[in-house]
């Protein structure tokens, strides 16, 4: 496939190396030639120095012979404007990013789409619906729903109270025959697992699993958890994740958000109408005494800062808060995050991928979720008619040993998968792979 992606810095990089190894043909179009002569000393991949919304600059990079056209600028304008034209200009699918929730509104899309723009995304929406989602499962780290909740993606790190520790997967099989969940990765010491029935969990493990929703209870019994009752919330940051998740927070929680900015404290005063908002430096440990942080349940950082939002977690961990989750944008610091102890990493990199990923395959993809900390992806892929797993039984599926599948959704019901499952026509199957099983698994579906 050939892909144009119209980037100023990280977030268009990251898609770049992401998408490079599935062998597309991509170009990156940047402003910056400093740091397209960095990306060039470490990829193959074509750059262009420039303005995406240049006719003249998009023709040199082959947009009329482009297959996805991806814009990804922090600018919103520049991100519509460079769809717009490259769709007029020949390319196949355009995609944008927006910061801007209006934009997400199913007029105002229709709108784009009459323009051009076939898909937008918003990354700081999305990550404040994590937000919220977290704070609803509050047993879990990470939470992703397929189907709109008839299977879920749960993250578990498990510790020594964990039912299942030291036991294999075909000793916890025994144990609990009518299982309604089933591990499909787990993440040890930087390597990720496809687990096997002899595999054995441990302490620290992280462990992804599949589960319909009859099955997270005992699925949180069995990793030894317990949900926190929250009541008492804390927001650092009021940029746009921050006041996106206070509008949906404030009617169900006590909430309050500290900003440094004091005209952002002003603009959110304007509008919160239960949330105290706090002009403040967070990162004063008498300041966040003097706010109760001693009382809070979850502690949510969301500034731009990602070692100001670690740091701020991390204090909040002192302070006895039982809940707590960062913005983190350097993807780097994620597995150190997450081992010193903070509940949630959120990345604002990893959702635009997530969003994007499913446009590059060629089977159908309705939902996908790039994992925080673990270079792997979870996917629902619909099932056609003539696909290789079509009325196959899972087992004799011949599936790459670096994926698995989860589950699948049937007529509305989710379905955990076993070996004498079959899968048959417009079944959507939750698959977990990583990257180097992601081309095989596309072609089982197409």
């Amino acid at each position: 496939m050939k892909i144009i992606i119209a980037g100023d810095g990280e977030v268009g990089f990251h898609i770049a190396k992401l998408l490079s190894d599935e062998h597309h043909d991509i170009t990156i179009v940047d402003p910056h030639r400093d740091l397209l002569e960095m990306l060039e000393s470490q990829t193959d991949l074509l750059t262009i120095t420039g303005d995406s919304t240049s006719v003249s600059v998009l023709e040199s990079a082959g947009v009329t012979e482009a297959d996805l056209l991806i814009s990804v600028v922090h600018d919103e304008r520049v991100n519509i404007v460079t769809a717009v034209l490259g769709k007029k200009l020949g390319a196949k699918r355009t995609i944008c990013r927006v910061n801007n929730p209006e934009f997400l509104q199913p007029e105002n899309k229709a709108m784009l789409k009459s323009l051009g723009v076939d898909s937008v995304i918003s990354p700081e929406s999305i990550a404040a619906r994590e937000v919220i989602d977290l704070l609803n499962q509050t047993a879990a780290t990470e939470v992703f729903d397929f189907s709109g909740g008839k299977l879920s993606l749960f993250l578990i790190k498990l510790d020594q109270n964990a039912k299942v520790i030291n036991r294999t997967l075909s000793q916890v099989a025994l144990d609990y025959p009518a299982l309604a969940f089933r591990a499909v990765a787990i993440h040890r010491q930087g390597k990720t697992i496809i687990p096997r029935g002899d595999d054995r969990f441990l302490v620290d493990d992280l462990a992804y699993v599949i589960t319909k929703p009859e099955g997270i209870d005992q699925m949180i019994a069995l990793s030894g958890k317990t949900r926190i009752d929250i009541k008492n919330v804390m927001i650092i940051g009021g940029g746009r994740i921050g006041r996106l998740s206070a509008m949906s927070l404030e009617h169900d929680f006590n909430l309050k958000v500290i900003d440094i900015s004091r005209e952002r404290c002003e603009q959110l005063g304007s509008f919160l109408t239960k949330t105290l908002v706090i002009n403040g430096d967070a990162r004063d440990m008498t300041l966040l005494e003097d706010e109760g942080v001693r009382n809070m349940d979850a502690v949510i950082a969301v500034t731009r800062d990602s070692e100001t939002n670690i740091l701020i977690c991390l204090m909040a961990r002192k302070y006895g808060v039982r809940r707590t989750i960062a913005l983190v944008e350097n993807i780097t610091f994620i597995d150190i995050a997450q081992n010193m102890g903070i509940d949630t990493i959120i990345n604002k990199k990893l959702i635009t991928a997530s969003h994007i990923v499913r446009f590059t395959l060629d089977a159908q993809v309705t939902s996908i979720k790039c994992l925080n900390g673990v270079d792997a992806d979870v996917l629902e892929f619909l099932v056609k008619e003539k696909s290789q797993v079509t009325h196959k039984r899972i087992r004799d599926i011949k599936f790459p040993s670096n994926a698995i599948i989860g589950g699948l959704v049937r007529n509305n019901e989710g379905l955990i998968a076993i070996g004498d499952l079959e899968v048959l026509p417009n079944d959507k199957v939750v698959v977990f792979s990583l990257p180097e099983a992601m081309s095989r698994v596309d072609k089982l579906f197409n």
